[in-house]
């Protein structure tokens, strides 16, 4: 699971903590912004309700892959969606 909080403001530096507080209760930090979760399907649903209920769904971003077979179709992005097809032809 990734996350990006927009923290231009106080109340987006809370959020960023909420959101770190939470994903430290379900799973270890492997960067800043990502944390890795070995969770069944009810703590996942769980997981992703408190989340959803505390980030701002027009400027933060939650991205959570379920790894292993398909893995390109088991992402689900949720809030501000800055994104391209990884496959496509990219000019910087």
């Amino acid at each position: 699971m990734t996350y990006d909080v927009n923290t231009e403001s106080e109340t987006g530096k809370g959020r960023l903590r909420k959101v770190a507080k939470i994903c430290e209760r379900y799973g270890q930090r492997v960067q800043n912004s990502v944390f890795e979760c070995i969770l069944d399907i009810t703590q996942y649903t769980e997981f992703k309700a408190e989340l959803l209920g505390v980030i701002k769904i027009e400027t933060d971003s939650l991205r959570f892959y379920q790894l292993g077979n398909n893995y390109k179709s088991r992402v689900e992005i949720f809030g501000a969606n800055i994104t391209w097809a990884q496959d496509d032809v990219l000019i910087l």
